[in-house]
């Protein structure tokens, strides 16, 4: 059998099919082209890079802004002086007696005193004078009646005569009608006195005026809270007599009070009120050293029982002296001011502009009998008013 030659390669063969290892492989891809540094460091710190930049870029706008804003306006006396006058043409501003009122209103208090009420005897003395005075009044009555002329009274004969000679031609029913009278007049005295009862219970109701069963009024007049804690500053003259009183808060709420000082040389009695308000206000007291004549005040109190009511005026004058005829004394030091002032102001504040307590109303000058104010008041300085409290203002 034949066999079948092999065959080797040669040498040269060998050589040129086994690569070199030694030896470039030029079919090989080239390897990728290295990243450059500032791109490698911008991937690694990006977010810082971003929030630095944002920074600076704030930054630059601030510079900006500001090298590019004005430079601002200053204001002058002229402008100030346009902006006021503009404010006072277009806005009513409170007066001064406003805003004096609303800082002193939350402490002012009605004062009422009472004492027992016996007032049934009392009228009936009332109504025994009257009758007197009615009695004593007859008599010159009968002396005018008998100064008539003698005329007069033949007249009166002569109707008399012709009334008797028709007497019996009177028609039956005149005496009817007689009696008719006679009991229309009795019906309306008692009608007189089913009115009158009503009256006496109405005059009851108001000599009590609200106070304690079985009293009557002595009078109203005002107070001044200068503790928040019930004291209350007041003229003696307002409580003189009184047996029982009761004072009459900002906010309508009512409590008796008990005096717990006095100075009848100042016309001045404290009160100490035995319940209060939770948001009672104490008034503020300012020294009379710098107020002068011509300075503005107001009064505040309860007139005639009506208020609290207020009435300004001025300063009139200084250190006055007043004759007391409540208290049948002369008063001095005192702050005379023609803000309107009546019974009933008695005890008030009288207060400047921003509303602070620099006396209490004590008093009004009258040359005639009545007891009404033609511009003349007087008010007891603060100072002897707080000394009456024993308590300095300042």
């Amino acid at each position: 059998m034949k066999k079948v030659a092999l065959y080797s390669s040669s040498n040269r063969s060998r050589k040129q099919a086994a690569p070199d290892a030694h030896a470039p492989d030029a079919a090989a891809p080239a390897p990728p082209a290295p990243v450059g540094g500032v791109r490698k460091f911008y991937r690694r710190f990006e977010q810082p890079i971003l929030v630095f930049a944002g920074a600076l870029f704030a930054v630059a706008l601030v510079l900006t802004y500001a090298k590019t804003r004005p430079a601002p306006y200053e204001l002058t006396q002229k402008d100030i002086d346009a902006a006021v006058l503009h404010t006072l043409e277009n806005n009513n501003l409170p007066s001064m007696a406003t805003k004096a009122v609303a800082a002193i209103a939350p402490s002012v208090v009605r004062v009422m005193g009472y004492r027992p009420d016996k007032g049934d005897e009392e009228d009936d003395q009332k109504a025994k004078a009257d009758e007197k005075g009615k009695a004593d009044d007859k008599p010159r009555d009968a002396a005018k009646e008998k100064e008539k002329p003698k005329a007069a009274g033949k007249d009166k004969a002569t109707a008399k005569d012709k009334l008797s000679r028709n007497d019996s031609l009177l028609p039956p029913k005149v005496e009817g009608k007689a009696k008719d009278k006679d009991k229309e007049a009795s019906k309306d005295k008692d009608k007189d006195k089913d009115k009158a009862a009503p009256d006496r219970d109405k005059d009851k109701a108001e000599r009590n005026d609200g106070g304690f069963p079985g009293y009557r009024s002595t009078g109203v007049g005002t107070g001044v809270v200068i503790v928040d804690k019930g004291v209350i500053l007041t003229n003696l003259h307002v409580v003189l007599g009184a047996e029982k009183v009761k004072v009459r808060f900002f906010d309508g709420m009512e409590a008796e009070a008990t005096v717990i000082g006095i100075r009848p040389e100042h016309d001045l009695a404290v009160l100490q009120a035995k319940a209060v308000p939770d948001d009672l206000v104490s008034a503020t007291l300012r020294s009379t050293a710098d107020l002068q004549v011509g300075d503005e005040v107001v009064a505040v109190g309860f007139p005639f029982g009506i208020g609290p009511s207020a009435s300004a005026g001025v300063v009139s004058g200084l250190k006055r002296e007043y004759h007391s005829p409540e208290g049948k004394r002369i008063l001095t030091n005192l702050i005379q001011f023609d803000a309107a002032a009546n019974p009933g102001n008695s005890g008030g504040p009288l207060v400047t502009a921003d509303g602070e307590v620099v006396g209490i109303v004590t008093g009004i000058l009258n040359p005639t009998n009545q007891r009404v104010f033609i511009g003349i008041g007087f008010a007891v300085p603060i100072e002897n008013a707080a000394a009456a409290a024993g308590m300095s203002p300042f």
